[in-house]
């Protein structure tokens, strides 16, 4: 007496083999589809199973292959009872099947069937090990192929679709999954089918997935909403569709693998975010250095007059101290809004890289550092100054990430990114020197990841950090023409990588820049519409031995230009206005007339004044497509004394050096 299972969707079928085995002796349980089965098979260990191969919710090809994959089920007898075997040419071996019988007349039926109970080797010893057992009795039908190549045509479109597609029976449970389904799901499809759907998601999902289910999701034109859950690593979009005319409460389930629109999606987001937050942060930066301007020359001013061994001396030297501390944030705000790059030359990255580890490495001597610099690397276009800054913060977070000894690698090459890349950024194709930096710590959790570069976000203790590290990063690559990428598993240590456009030109050597307070007498116009910034500018200059004339507007400063082209030809140069300025210092920041309309008037009538912008902003777009039209120079407020005159000398005596080359 064998145990056996039966499964058929005609209950014709089922109740001959029933009354058959029975008549045998044998002990049978039938089952009126695949998921039917899969639910005996939970608790009933057969030792013959008869499949039939057309069944709704879980055919016979696919529950043998289920079986199969069953280590409980492994040695299991499986015989194919199946009345399209013959016309579908059917390779039962492949499907994990012993044996296959084609539906034919009762009493073959019967004969094939007590046969190969009897000896389950019945096929091999005659000859029939490979063959459909009763085939020869019945005629095989026109409308069978083309039913069965119909059905498999459709088939072939579903597994082909772009979108995965679930079907579930009324309890929820899986019959159907096409190819892509199964890999956003990431397992085969013997496990998938007979699983409920809500299984497939993590538990704090679950109650959206029931919610979906219900139909709780429908617009006003009744038709389903998508919605959007993280499925093995990835965004999928779940639309669930009603199955109408079969099954109550079946439904068909549409996922969309919407994971890199998503990233564009959120990149957008987070650029226009930065837009915003960096506009505000740029214009408290400028105010604030117009502040910190007016402190700092008042400084200057007091530091010249005084003797070294007065207690005020050292009370002067700690506000400038804290001056230069307060610039050194502005800074990091304009740098964040990605206000401009300050000076920019040809670089070797290799050598900035060396050059600040150089500085680091003896803070921190429990950490090892490693390099592995590409020796052609190609060079770049950057401020040097703004780029040491990039790896010094990332030296010094990935320092606070490794609690005590660790390892820091630092790594360079060309790059170079073609027009079909998958980065998930809007980035421009072409060439690039990339620069990657990690380390042994703690790593980034992934609810931190995405918030990192975010300005004032840290996960640091009150006091410690301001957050504004990684975002003034961000913005000095964006200004850059670069961008960032940061790699990380929690416990296992992160990657932060840059990427530069390479430049055309050659790196030139630097040149020294004196330091020294240069004397001088030329006449210098000031113009700037903060009067603290007139009061201490004007005592610096002429502490420089300068004549000095001040403008509080543009417009002021144009008459002053206009006026001294005017007395100077008839005649009449009062003490005012002696002679036309030698160099302009011009606020970029002005009502009514801004420093570019300004610079553009006085090089339309007097082409030979040299002039400097000076702004509480960095060198941003603005500034830079002044300095494309000629202008002479920029500085950055604040500056101090020795600053303004290292700035003006460079400005004049290079002018003054290519006057007498052109003249010899």
């Amino acid at each position: 007496m064998k145990k056996i299972l039966v499964v058929d969707n005609h209950l014709v079928i089922l109740k001959f083999m029933t009354h058959l085995l029975e008549g045998m002796g044998h002990t049978v349980i039938t089952a009126e589809d695949g998921l039917a089965a899969l639910d005996v098979l939970e608790s009933y260990r057969p030792e013959i199973i008869f499949i039939d191969l057309i069944m709704p919710r879980i055919d016979g090809k696919k529950l043998c292959r289920i079986i199969r994959n069953m280590p409980e089920l492994k040695s299991v007898f499986i015989v194919i009872l199946s009345a399209v075997a013959a016309e579908d040419n059917l390779d039962f071996i492949s499907l994990g099947a012993n044996a296959c019988i084609a539906k034919c007349p009762p009493k073959i039926m019967k004969d094939y069937i007590s046969a190969l109970l009897d000896s389950p080797d019945f096929g091999a010893s005659q000859g029939l090990q490979n063959k459909i057992l009763g085939c020869e009795a019945i005629k095989q039908r026109q409308i069978s192929k083309e039913l069965l190549q119909s059905g498999r045509h459709y088939q072939e479109i579903l597994h082909h679709l772009s979108e995965g597609v679930i079907e579930l029976a009324s309890n929820e449970r899986i019959i159907f999954v096409n190819s892509t389904a199964v890999d956003l799901i990431h397992m085969p499809e013997e496990k998938v089918l007979g699983s409920g759907f809500r299984d497939l998601f993590q538990k704090q999902y679950q109650d959206k997935i029931i919610e979906l289910l219900k139909g709780n999701y429908i617009n006003s034109n009744n038709n389903p909403n998508p919605f959007t859950l993280p499925l093995n690593g990835s965004q999928v979009e779940i639309k669930v569709i009603p199955v109408k005319g079969g099954e109550e409460n079946a439904k068909i389930v549409i996922l969309n693998d919407v994971t890199e629109h998503k990233k564009m999606e959120l990149q957008l987001r987070y650029a226009q975010k930065m837009e915003a937050v960096g506009t505000l942060s740029g214009g408290i930066a400028h105010d604030f250095n117009n502040i910190l301007m007016g402190i700092q020359g008042n400084v200057s001013l007091a530091l010249l007059n005084i003797n070294l061994e007065e207690a005020n001396y050292l009370k002067l030297k700690n506000i400038e101290k804290y001056v230069n501390n307060g610039a050194k944030l502005t800074r990091q705000l304009l740098e964040y809004s990605r206000g401009g790059k300050y000076e920019v030359k040809t670089t070797d990255l290799n050598k900035i890289i060396k050059k600040q580890i150089d500085l680091f490495s003896p803070t921190r001597k429990e950490i090892t550092i490693i390099g592995d610099y590409d020796p052609e690397l190609w060079p770049v276009e950057v401020d040097q100054g703004q780029i040491e800054q990039v790896l010094l913060n990332f030296y010094i977070n990935s320092s606070q990430a490794m609690q005590g000894c660790g390892k820091l690698f630092i790594k360079t090459k060309n790059i170079i990114i073609p027009a079909n890349h998958k980065f998930p950024f809007n980035v421009n194709s072409g060439r690039y020197a990339n620069v990657t930096v990690t380390d042994t710590g703690a790593g980034i959790s992934s609810d931190n990841i995405d918030k990192i570069f975010d300005p004032f976000f840290t996960t640091k203790e009150v006091g410690v950090g301001s957050g504004l590290g990684l975002a003034s990063v961000y913005g000095i690559i964006k200004n850059h023409g670069g961008f960032i990428d940061v790699k990380s598993t929690l416990g296992k240590g992160a990657s932060f990588l840059f990427y530069l456009p390479v430049s055309n030109n050659k790196v030139k050597k630097e040149k020294i820049v004196f330091e020294d307070i240069a004397k001088a007498d030329e006449t210098v116009l000031l113009v700037d519409d903060e009067e603290m910034i007139i009061d201490v500018g004007k005592s610096i200059l002429e502490y420089m031995g300068y004549s000095v004339l001040t403008a509080r507007s543009g417009k002021e400063a144009l008459d002053i230009i206009k006026n001294s082209f005017i007395l100077k030809r008839e005649g009449r140069a009062s003490a005012a206005v002696s002679v036309k300025p030698d160099l302009v210092i011009l606020d970029m920041i002005m009502p009514d007339m801004d420093g570019g309309a300004v610079y553009d008037a006085i090089r339309e009538m007097c082409p030979d004044i040299k002039v400097v912008l000076s702004s509480g902003y960095s060198e941003n777009g603005k500034i830079n497509k002044i300095m494309e039209r000629g202008c002479n120079g920029f500085i950055q407020k604040p500056f101090n004394l020795k600053q303004l005159s290292q700035k003006i000398r460079t400005v004049i005596d290079d002018s003054q050096s290519l006057r007498m080359a052109a003249q010899n």
